[in-house]
């Protein structure tokens, strides 16, 4: 067997059945104890994300509205833009749809997270906030192997899965079919560029994603806005093929593709987390950081991430990529999504917007992550060897872009869905305090007990 074959095998092992029910389970099952809350605070959330908590006890590195911009640095890159492209590409247009369900029900899981992160947080030696899952594992759960095993994999993820190869080999490719710029050169910018950042800390990540993030995912959208408006008459079509095709694949697509709706839902679930991240345990790292002292609220404004995320900036790419039908050209990955954008504008304008948004969501990615790999890696190791933990990854992003595309997006499913399992034991664990901790706040908050002016809203 080849390396490529073994590989796959294991990707479709943890991907199979059991990750698959673990995931849409803890989303489902959080969706119906809390009440929806996804949908009933949706408002409120979008309210908190640029509304300063008031009010004393508040501790954090970073605003509210910075760190979520920190989780969405790390989320809004190849997942939106390449990941979509190659799940409908292998899983055809109804691998949207589970994408789509998938984070509608990850909302609720994301809310979990953001919560438990901001409650069991710690202030560490060097006095930077510190938490996320390998803290309310250890803290919450009393499981400290558990907790550990969560922050391996959270550095294999940053060093293998999300936060390298995907990004740059995505950013030197798009860079050069776009604008012909060697690859060797681009790689040489961006990893410069990453190094004076990342040594920079949190606070350095959070400024420069506060920055580049709404800017770029606006533009994005804006551009798919506008092509969606242009083919207006396609889209109901696309819609109904979507929809259609999430539950009989062959018949919607003529059959001789093969595909099967477990390949539709494989797709969609893996792709949707690789780009919204809900479940996986990296967005309540950045929560941690928050400047709150109400796990609610930090958890409600992290679910705005993944509404954002996936049912804004991915649906944008799945549309578009499904009313041009350049899913079904011989196009792969970001090219597809290139050719797609091209066709709905009618110009190269399209293509050049794709490919300055890959540039800039992957280049945050890639910030984003190293800071999550880096607080698991102080997790395990202290504060000591953190100058090897950086090198490390400096020095994979540089080699990122040499690796075979099939390779990088199977490795980065393994080291993703091997993260996720400590996760999601954990929040299923910590059931009850999520609960308590909603009903306790929304009392407060209906009465006016909240130390906060949002107590008199």
């Amino acid at each position: 067997m080849t390396m490529e074959s073994i590989l796959s095998t294991i990707d479709s092992f943890i991907w199979g059945p059991p990750l698959l029910i673990l995931l849409s389970g803890t989303g489902l099952y959080l969706t119906l104890r809390l009440g929806f809350i996804q949908f009933r605070q949706l408002p409120r959330a979008f309210v908190y994300m640029f509304k300063r908590e008031t009010g004393n006890g508040q501790v954090g590195d970073v605003s509210a509205f910075a760190a979520l911009c920190t989780a969405l640095s790390a989320t809004i890159g190849t997942g939106n833009i390449v990941g979509v492209a190659t799940a409908i590409k292998a899983g055809g247009p109804g691998a949207m749809f589970w994408m789509w369900l998938v984070a509608l029900l990850g909302m609720a899981t994301k809310y979990a997270e953001g919560l438990l992160a901001v409650k069991y947080r710690v202030r560490d030696k060097n006095g930077f906030i510190a938490g996320g899952p390998m803290y309310y594992i250890e803290r919450g759960l009393g499981i400290k192997w558990l907790a550990k095993l969560f922050a391996v994999f959270g550095v294999l993820v940053a060093f293998f899965g999300i936060g390298t190869f995907p990004q740059i080999n995505a950013i030197t490719h798009a860079m050069h079919d776009s604008f012909n710029v060697p690859i060797e050169i681009t790689v040489t910018v961006m990893t410069v560029l990453v190094a004076m950042i990342i040594l920079g800390g949190v606070k350095r990540i959070a400024s420069v994603s506060s920055l580049v993030v709404p800017f770029m995912a606006v533009l994005y959208v804006l551009t798919s806005v506008i092509i969606l408006i242009l083919n207006a008459d396609k889209v109901p079509a696309a819609l109904g093929l979507i929809i259609h095709s999430a539950f009989n694949p062959e018949a919607a697509l003529g059959g001789a593709l093969g595909l099967t709706v477990m390949k539709a839902i494989q797709m969609g679930v893996a792709r949707g987390i690789f780009s919204n991240e809900s479940g996986l345990g990296s967005a309540p790292i950045a929560a941690a950081a928050a400047q709150t002292k109400e796990p609610v609220r930090q958890g409600l404004i992290s679910m705005t991430g993944t509404f954002l995320d996936t049912i804004i900036v991915c649906s944008m790419t799945g549309l578009v990529l499904v009313i041009t039908g350049a899913w079904q050209g011989p196009a792969e990955g970001a090219a597809a999504t290139n050719a797609a954008f091209s066709t709905g504008l009618g110009t190269n304008i399209g293509a050049t917007i794709v490919t300055l948004g890959l540039l800039f969501f992957a280049f945050t990615t890639i910030l984003g992550w190293c800071y999550y790999g880096e607080r698991c890696f102080v997790y395990l190791f202290d504060i000591r060897g953190i100058k090897l933990y950086r090198f490390c990854f400096i020095l994979l992003v540089a080699t990122g872009a040499f690796i075979k595309l099939d390779t990088i997006w199977v490795l980065a499913d393994i080291v993703n869905g091997l993260m996720a399992f400590p996760n999601l034991i954990a929040l299923i664990g910590l059931r009850k305090v999520i609960v308590q901790e909603t009903k306790d706040y929304f009392h407060r908050l209906h009465n006016g007990k909240l130390d906060t002016d949002e107590s008199h809203a």
